[in-house]
Formats: structure tokens, C-alpha cells, sequence
């Protein structure tokens, strides 16, 4: 080979090289069934693969935009922040892990709360977000949701919450298990008034909030695939050295099975909402009144 053929050999494998350099983000493979996406086309889609309808796990505010009618949700309690009760370290202290969560989101915590309207129905809306901390509901979660559902009561606008959580929050210990009591006694209040209470469940809902406000709603809704469960299906089978069914815990096994009301494509929920708080809402001389579907 000659010099001149040996530099044209790198030029070529050098333009070979840059053309190949393609960032990691633009491209994104889907879980279920291997296609490779692009990042752009994934979410203008809703963040649903195209091929086998795999729904990708949305941050709040993307669940926020999906749902809300344009401009019309006004937060609140944004700036409510958690606080190390215990002063708890395990591979890192607690304030840290806070302080890292809370560089890479919008938000103080692991939920995002306020008012908006769906399709024209004034709702109070708590969307939780599993890119903080895994959704792990600690007091301010409790006190964030607790306070949704007080000024649904309040204003008797119904109640959504979308839940994505690996369960109560273990750095704040007893006092997180307290928000499973907190927002249940709240949700007691609000069928007290008659207020609608629809209850979301994304991928995943586990733990102490599947076993409290998740479960609760007067309607419960679950999105396609979805891990809904107390325990994770690896510490059951340990437990009673049993296989579970396949596609335990997941949303239509739990349809089946009677434990949701209906699993709901992503993109259908708004209209969804809208058409069973109409009829939640049917007026009857008062207080709204539940009329069973």
C-alpha cells in the first residue's frame, strides 16, 4: 500500500467515524418489543410505542400536559420541601439524596399538585412522578395529596390523582407510612360531600400507595401494562416459594380479576375522565351526587 492510498484509507474511515456519531439520546429502544424509536416521533406520540403500544413512563408535567385542557392548570404548594426527620444515611445521607432529586426535576418533591380543567370540568389534580426519588411517597406527598383532596372538598370539584410510586418512602420511616392513614381519612371526607374521586394508576404503582389513596377512587383506572401491587412479584414468590400466573400484577390480570375498573389507553384518557365525571356528576338538588356506571 502507498502512502497516498494509506491516507486515503484514514480520511475514509475517519468520515465513516463522525458520520456514525450520533448522540444517545435521539434514538430509543422500546422495552417490549425491541423496536428502535425515534426520541422525537415517541413523544409527540404520547410516549406510546407505535408498534406494540408499550406506554413509556411520563414525568409529571408531561402527564399534566397530557391531561389538562391548554393553560388552564395553576399549581400549588410548589414550594413545599421535604425535611430529613431522622437524620437517615445509608450509601449517602438523605438531605443529599433530596438535594440531587431535586436538581434534576421542576419540582420540591415527588408530586405535583393544582387546579385545571379537563375538557371544561374544573378538577383538583395531583400527578405523581417517578423520576424523583421512585415516586416514593413521603410526608410531603401526604400533605400535598391530603391537600388536593381538602380543596376538592371545598370547591366540590372532583378529585384526580395519578399515581407512579414504588411505595412510602424509607429515609422518613414512620412518618411516611402515616400518609397511607392522611390521604385515606381525606378521601373518607370526600365521599362524604359526594365528590367524584378517580384514581390513575400509571407504571408503576407499588407499595403504600397502592395499598391507600390508589386503590380508593370511587372509579379506579389503570393504564396498559401496568405494575400495580403491594409487594413485587420476586419478594412474593420468595415468600411462598410459589411462581405467580403470568402477567400477575399487571393490569389486565388485575381487570380480570375485578381490582380495576378499566384499563384505559393513554392518549383516551382525558376523554375518558371527562365522560365518567359527567355522569358522576349528574346534579340532583345539592351536593353532586355518585350514580353507579
Amino acid at each position: 500500500m502507498s502512502i497516498v492510498d494509506w491516507f486515503a484509507k484514514k480520511e475514509k474511515t475517519n468520515a465513516t467515524s463522525t458520520k456514525l456519531n450520533i448522540p444517545g439520546d435521539v434514538w430509543i429502544k422500546c422495552p417490549s418489543c425491541g423496536e428502535i424509536l425515534f426520541q422525537k416521533d415517541l413523544e409527540s406520540n404520547a410516549k406510546v410505542c407505535p408498534k406494540c403500544q408499550h406506554h413509556f413512563r411520563l414525568s409529571a408535567f408531561e402527564r399534566i400536559e397530557l391531561l389538562a385542557d391548554p393553560t388552564s392548570f395553576v399549581e400549588v404548594d410548589s414550594s413545599i420541601s421535604p425535611i430529613d426527620f431522622l437524620t437517615f444515611s445509608d450509601t449517602e445521607p438523605y438531605q443529599a439524596r433530596i438535594h440531587k432529586s431535586q436538581s434534576k426535576s421542576l419540582s420540591k418533591d415527588a408530586v405535583i399538585t393544582g387546579s385545571a380543567t379537563i375538557q371544561g370540568i374544573p378538577v383538583q389534580l395531583a400527578v405523581m412522578d417517578f423520576g424523583f426519588m421512585g415516586g416514593s411517597m413521603g410526608a410531603v406527598v401526604g400533605e400535598k395529596i391530603t391537600r388536593t383532596i381538602e380543596r376538592g372538598v371545598a370547591t366540590q370539584n372532583p378529585v384526580i390523582v395519578v399515581a407512579s410510586s414504588g411505595g412510602a418512602r424509607m429515609q422518613e420511616g414512620i412518618m411516611s407510612l402515616m400518609q397511607m392513614a392522611k390521604t385515606s381519612v381525606a378521601l373518607q371526607q370526600l365521599a362524604r360531600v359526594k365528590v367524584p374521586y378517580i384514581s390513575i394508576m400509571s407504571d408503576p404503582t407499588t407499595g403504600g400507595t397502592s395499598a391507600s389513596f390508589a386503590t380508593l377512587g370511587d372509579i379506579n383506572l389503570v393504564e396498559p401494562g401496568a405494575l400495580v401491587s403491594f409487594a413485587g412479584p420476586r419478594v412474593i414468590e420468595q415468600t411462598i416459594r410459589q411462581k405467580l400466573p403470568k402477567g400477575a400484577q399487571r393490569a389486565e390480570f388485575l381487570l380480570h380479576h375485578g381490582m380495576v375498573d378499566r384499563v384505559v389507553h393513554r392518549k383516551e384518557l382525558p376523554t375518558t375522565i371527562a365522560k365518567l365525571l359527567r355522569v358522576l356528576m349528574i346534579p340532583t338538588g345539592g351536593a353532586h351526587e355518585t350514580t353507579p356506571l
